[in-house]
C-alpha cells in the first residue's frame, strides 16, 4: 500500500512498481487538501498497477524511472518475441552484424554455408523453437550419403557447418535470454590432416626437372613455407633484397587481396641464399607489367588450381611419385628446418604460428634435438647437399 509523505515541507508519493520502491516528488505543499488530492491520485496509480495499465511516464513524465522502466519493457519484449523470430529471419540480421568483423572470405563461406544447409533445414521455424533433437538430426542428415550424387560430406565439413550453427543458436539465447540448446554436442573426430613432406633429394629432382618459369615459384615455396595465399598474393614491394628478408602481409583468397590469415601470420621471414637467388631471378624476368612477384602473362595473379593441374601434378607424374597437394611444400619447409636442427621458435615464426604448441603437435616425430636459432643449420644442410650432389654428377 502506498502512502502520501513529506519533505522539507513538500509532498511525494510513495509506492512499489514490478517490485521496486518509488519515490516520486510532486512539488505540492504539504497541507491537507494537497494530501487529499494526492491520495486520490496514488489509489488510481495502484487500480492501474493491479489492472496492469499503469503508464509510468503519464503520471511522471520528467522521472528518471520512466527511462529504466521502458528499458524493462523493451527486455520484456525481447524475451517473448525474439525465441519466435524465424531462423532465416535472425540468421540474416547476425550475418550481416558479423560482417565488419570478419575477412570476406570467412563471410562468404558462412554465408554459404546458412543458404545450402541451415536456411533449408531451420528456415521457417523459430529460432528459439529449435531444440537439441533438431540439431542432432541435422548432423545426421547431413552425415548421410547424398543419394543425388552419391558423395558424402567429410567430417570437417559437417563439423564447419555445425560450428556455424552453434554461433547462431548461441547469439540468439544470449540476446533473447533463453537456454542454448547448445549443450554437451561435441564436434565429430576427424583424421589427423596427412602430413607427407618431400624429402631434400626429392625437392632437389623437382627443382631439376620443373618448368624453368616456374623454378624461382617453386623455390621460395620450399624454402619459405609460404602458404598458397601468401605468395601468390606477394608483391614486389615487400621483398626487401636490401634486408634479404619478405614481408607478408597480405593473402590472395578467391582472386582477392586480402588481410594474412591470423595476427601471427603478418610476419617477416629471412631469406636463405637460394630463396635470394631465386627471388633475384624473377625480378630480372619481371618486365613491370604487374606488382605481384609471380603472375600470369597478362600481369594478373596465378591461379592456383590451374597453375596445380597444369604444372605441379604433371611434373609428379613425370617422376613417378605420389600426387600429393601443393600445401606439403610448406610441410617441407618445417621438416627440412627442424631435420637441420633449427630453433622451433625460429621456425614457428617463420611458418606464421602464433607459438611452438601446433610446431610440436603436428611435425613431432621430425625434432631432433635442436641447438641453432638463426637458419645458419638449414644453409648449411643445403650446401652440403648440391655440393654432394655436384659431384657426383662430376
Amino acid at each position: 500500500m502506498g502512502t502520501v509523505n513529506s519533505r522539507e515541507g513538500r509532498l511525494y508519493l510513495d509506492f512499489r512498481y514490478r517490485g521496486v520502491r518509488c519515490r516520486e516528488h510532486t512539488g505540492l505543499e504539504d497541507t491537507p487538501a494537497n494530501r487529499k488530492k494526492l491520495t486520490k491520485v496514488l489509489a488510481l496509480i495502484e487500480q492501474q498497477i493491479l489492472a496492469g495499465i499503469f503508464d509510468y511516464g503519464h503520471h511522471f513524465p520528467g522521472s528518471a524511472r520512466v527511462e529504466q522502466f521502458r528499458q524493462h519493457d523493451k527486455l520484456i519484449q525481447q524475451q517473448a518475441t525474439g525465441g519466435k523470430m524465424l531462423f532465416a529471419d535472425f540468421a540474416e540480421q547476425w550475418l550481416d552484424e558479423k560482417r565488419v568483423e570478419w575477412r570476406p572470405s570467412q563471410y562468404e563461406t558462412i554465408e554459404g554455408i546458412q543458404r545450402c544447409h541451415l536456411v533449408p533445414a531451420f528456415g521457417a521455424k523459430p529460432v528459439g523453437a529449435i531444440d537439441k533433437g533438431d540439431i542432432l538430426a541435422l548432423r545426421r542428415k547431413l552425415c548421410e550419403l547424398n543419394p543425388a550424387t552419391g558423395k558424402q560430406l567429410s567430417a570437417s565439413r559437417v563439423n564447419h557447418i555445425m560450428t556455424a550453427l552453434r554461433m547462431i543458436l548461441n547469439e540468439a539465447a544470449e540476446r533473447f535470454s533463453y537456454e542454448t540448446p547448445w549443450r554437451n554436442i561435441k564436434a565429430l573426430p576427424m583424421p589427423r590432416p596427412e602430413i607427407q613432406p618431400f624429402a631434400l633429394r626429392e625437392v632437389q629432382l623437382i627443382l631439376s626437372q620443373v618448368r624453368k618459369d616456374f623454378l624461382p615459384y617453386y623455390t621460395v615455396r620450399f624454402f619459405t613455407g609460404m602458404r598458397t595465399g601468401e605468395i601468390d598474393g606477394l608483391t614486389w614491394d615487400n621483398v626487401d633484397f636490401g634486408a634479404r628478408v619478405i614481408h607478408v602481409h597480405q593473402s590472395l583468397v578467391r582472386g582477392e587481396i586480402q588481410k594474412t590469415k591470423t595476427s601471427s601470420s603478418y610476419r617477416t621471414l629471412s631469406m636463405s641464399q637460394r630463396v635470394y637467388a631465386a627471388l633475384f631471378e624473377q625480378w630480372q624476368r619481371a618486365d613491370e607489367k604487374s606488382t605481384f612477384v609471380f603472375c600470369a602473362r597478362n600481369g594478373q595473379p596465378l591461379n592456383h588450381r590451374n597453375v596445380t593441374r597444369r604444372v605441379w601434378y604433371p611434373l609428379l607424374d613425370s617422376l613417378n611419385f605420389e600426387r600429393r597437394n601443393p600445401y606439403q611444400t610448406r610441410h617441407t619447409a618445417a621438416t627440412l628446418w627442424l631435420a637441420a636442427g633449427e630453433s622451433p621458435e625460429w621456425i614457428a615464426r617463420q611458418l606464421g604460428h602464433a607459438n611452438t604448441s601446433m610446431l610440436f603437435r603436428v611435425y613431432s616425430r621430425y625434432i631432433p634435438n635442436l641447438l641453432r636459432r638463426d637458419g645458419s643449420a638449414f644453409e648449411n644442410l643445403l650446401d652440403e647437399e648440391f655440393e654432394t650432389e655436384a659431384e657426383e654428377c662430376i
